[in-house]
């Protein structure tokens, strides 16, 4: 299936990014391999996350998020029961930080706003946090007086709290008019400098933590599927996902009418996935890979208006649908794809033991690859710094992302997670995915790992 938009950025081959997950060695391009290998204007960067990252968690008039309730009244769900309320408080370092992006050499920084600490109402209605608009137009400016582009994703995860309290958040379609709101003053207030918007990141997967194994905020889930104290895991996945897609398709369209006419600016959306193969080479495991790549929940009715067929065999009458005008509204709703992948997996046939299928992806998958590294604080730090295999990560990936482009990909960015070391979600501060490593033990300090110079070596022009 060919995606048909203007632009198509990040769209990572996914037999590229097979062959580099599987140790195959990129022996066809010639030495050196630097940022000259790409086409001009390709954009490298760097990531990172409001909630991971930010700290400030009620400073300066912000108001509660789905995580900061979470973490608090389901703490047991974090690996070391840890929280972001500090993180590594980009909120007051967010300088310092930027000098780093720089001294490395990066493009661009990608980072979401806070739509609880913009709107801490979670509606316009509601009253807008001052202090919050000083602090974005800081960092944007900041970002663009060093030469580097800000990469805006309006929502990674946090619905505001009050909205959640009010009416469940994205289980009511209530949430599509709130979050038009919050991004139309994103777009009016930002958008004469921030050129890149992404509307939401990766709502599959948080879609699947969220609200059918419960692990993430909200922390939704049914009995059978997990610890969770309300949910409903067969039915509510879906509701969400539908109302996501809503969401997003309506900021794209007020963007689209309102602001990009004379913004000139581009809106997307990022998915995640994973590769999948087939673990036994069996008609029911080959399916099985198929539907574990769930990248199609998302990516076919924002490319065609209607859930793929194929989901619509398995989830049935589960599986909300979309009237004419929503469908109508959906198609064709990005200027641009980002995908967001990390590993690699087999995957079989194997539905729940007492024959529930949960949500569309029900095939369980043993993973391959990894990029984080595990916490590694007992260590001395220059021996912490050391991540060698992150280097050949990106290495690989960055080898065959380029074979991809000259066979004919049209990818036109790509961003590393993460920045820094944060906080990761379930996994809290237990594994370290940044270019950037935290001392968390000495407040906070900061220390390029060997990744982030041999990125810089590769971005020399």
């Amino acid at each position: 299936m060919a995606i048909k938009a203007p632009l198509l950025l990040f769209l990572l081959a996914l037999a590229a990014f097979w062959a580099s997950t599987h140790g195959a060695t990129p022996t066809h391009y010639s030495v050196p391999f630097n940022r000259t290998s790409f086409p001009s204007g390709f954009i490298f960067g760097a990531g990172s996350a409001a909630y991971q990252s930010e700290g400030a968690a009620f400073k300066d008039g912000k108001g509660l998020n789905i995580w900061d309730s979470f973490t608090r009244e389901q703490s047991g769900k974090i690996a070391d029961g840890s929280n972001g309320d500090v993180a590594e408080d980009i909120y007051h370092r967010y300088k310092e930080d930027i000098q780093l992006v720089k001294k490395i050499g990066l493009d661009s920084f990608r980072f979401s706003i806070s739509w609880s600490r913009l709107l801490p109402k979670g509606k316009v209605s509601g009253g807008v946090n001052p202090k919050a608009v000083i602090f974005y137009n800081n960092l944007i400016n900041e970002l663009l007086s060093n030469g580097i582009k800000p990469f805006v994703t309006l929502l990674h995860f946090d619905t505001p709290l009050a909205l959640q309290d009010e009416y469940g958040g994205f289980l009511s379609p209530n949430i599509v008019e709130d979050y038009v709101g919050y991004v139309n003053f994103c777009f009016k207030t930002f958008g004469d400098r921030v050129k890149h918007w992404v509307t939401m990141n990766e709502p599959n997967g948080w879609t699947i933590y969220g609200y059918s194994s419960g692990t993430f905020a909200p922390g939704r889930c049914s009995s059978y599927a997990g610890n969770c104290t309300a949910g409903n895991s067969a039915t509510e996945p879906y509701i969400v996902a539908h109302h996501l897609l809503l969401a997003h398709a309506s900021a794209v369209k007020l963007y689209r009418d309102k602001y990009k006419p004379y913004q000139k600016g581009e809106i997307g959306i990022t998915i995640v996935t994973h590769w999948f193969m087939p673990k036994y080479q069996t008609s029911a495991s080959i399916k099985a890979a198929s539907r574990a790549l769930f990248l199609l929940w998302f990516a076919h009715p924002i490319t065609f208006g209607d859930y793929p067929e194929s989901m619509k065999v398995v989830v049935n009458n589960r599986l909300p649908k979309f009237t004419d005008a929503q469908s109508k509204l959906l198609k064709g709703s990005i200027d641009f794809l980002s995908v967001n992948y990390y590993t690699s997996n087999y995957a079989e046939s194997a539905p729940l033991a007492n024959g529930v299928n949960v949500t569309y992806v029900t095939d369980r998958a043993t993973t391959l690859t990894r990029m984080a590294d595990a916490n590694n604080s007992s260590l001395p730090i220059q021996d912490a710094l050391k991540d060698s295999l992150r280097i050949r990560y990106h290495y690989g990936h960055l080898s065959y992302l380029l074979k991809a482009i000259k066979e004919g990909v049209n990818v036109k960015g790509y961003y590393v997670w993460s920045f820094l070391d944060d906080f990761e979600w379930d996994a809290g501060y237990t594994v370290r995915f940044g270019l950037t490593y935290i001392d968390f033990k000495n407040n906070l300090k900061r220390y390029l790992k060997y990744s982030a110079y041999w990125f810089k070596m590769f971005l020399l022009k």
